[in-house]
């Protein structure tokens, strides 16, 4: 799930209770707005009706790409119960965002373990929630099959009560950019879905994602979705001890420039104990200060677009859908940083 940090391209719905402040130092004063994280890379003029990427244009002139409806959210179904003797995260019971905290998690050889059984768990329930994916299955029958898998190994699913959120997964279909909730809409022929899956064990948080096809997708889409792979496993090798955190948004962002894709405005996060957690991890050319320590855990998540990055947040204060309509999708392992390269604890088992 990424970080509830809002970039420049996010506009929330005037009715939106988003209110995310930016990262506090201790002292600091909490801010009434959202943090801006400004891109370095030039800004593209922002015209809905625009088609500003050759992937977009390429789209737009098959014969074989298909016309989608626009995507209208579904009924949203009531929280489901999690049995008393799971532990919770501390977020849960209030519905405040909580801010990124300026932590950098770094773990020893037991807490290691642990994320490892928390991803390991992540893992595995995003590869079943996979095979659920085709046409006429409901986001929301997604959503309590996720729930199940992770309260049967005695797991909380970290998403449900974070800032409110009332769901387990996050499931972003289409031109949904991220954090889509779960809903009464069924999937149709043609669909991509990102679907988010965080769960906490044993005090840990593990986190992954990943787009899937449904039914019969075009050409063009099906290459959105690979390049968007290939960009997060590019990221991920530039991970070892004493890189500098820029190196992974410049790799990411050369391989998509490459294919003319935008990278829309959502970040990756420190992650552990904590949900969310500095370093903040920008997949374009902007870099958060620093270097990549061994014992470290974040995760790096890219999203491509086809088309505009400025997104509109839905006044559910979650969803965030491309002004333009155009699909995105996101990939996202947690990596832990060693001394020789990179782990990949979200890797399937």
């Amino acid at each position: 799930m990424a970080a509830r940090v809002l970039a420049a391209d996010v506009n929330p719905h005037p009715s939106s209770p988003f209110t995310a402040s930016r990262r506090r130092r201790p002292g600091d004063a909490a801010l009434p707005v959202p943090l801006r994280v400004t891109p370095r890379t030039p800004r593209r003029p922002e015209k809905p009706t625009r088609i500003i990427c050759r992937a977009a244009e390429l789209q737009g002139s098959s014969s074989g790409a298909r016309r989608r409806e626009p995507l209208r959210r579904g009924a949203v179904s009531a929280r489901l119960p999690v049995p008393d003797h799971i532990p919770r995260p501390p977020y849960v019971g209030t519905d405040a965002i909580p801010d990124v905290c300026p932590d950098r998690q770094v773990h020893d050889s037991e807490s290691i373990m642990r994320m490892l059984d928390a991803c390991e768990l992540a893992a595995r329930v995003l590869q079943h929630a996979g095979t659920l994916v085709k046409p006429s299955v409901t986001t929301d029958e997604i959503d309590r099959a996720v729930h199940q898998m992770i309260i049967d190994a005695s797991a909380y699913p970290s998403p449900l009560g974070y800032g409110g959120f009332p769901k387990s997964v996050c499931t972003s279909v289409n031109e949904c950019t991220c954090h889509g909730i779960p809903d009464s809409r069924e999937l149709q022929d043609g669909d991509i879905i990102n679907i988010d899956v965080t769960v906490y064990l044993n005090g840990y948080h593990g986190d992954t994602s990943r787009t899937y096809l449904c039914g019969d997708v075009d050409e063009s889409t099906k290459q959105l979705v690979k390049v968007t792979e290939e960009c997060m496993m590019r990221g991920i090798s530039a991970c070892r001890h004493g890189t500098s955190f820029k190196e992974i948004g410049q790799r990411i962002s050369e391989h998509a420039s490459k294919y003319g894709y935008s990278i829309d405005p959502f970040v990756g996060h420190g992650v552990g104990r904590i949900f969310h957690c500095e370093p903040i991890i920008l997949s374009t050319y902007d870099y958060e200060p620093g270097f990549m320590v061994a014992g470290q855990t974040f995760t790096i998540e890219p999203t491509l677009s086809m088309g505009s990055t400025q997104c509109v947040l839905w006044d559910d204060g979650w969803t965030a859908v491309a002004v333009d309509g155009s699909l995105s999708a996101q990939f996202e392992h947690t990596v832990l940083v060693t001394r020789d390269g990179v782990e990949i604890l979200t890797g399937c088992p």
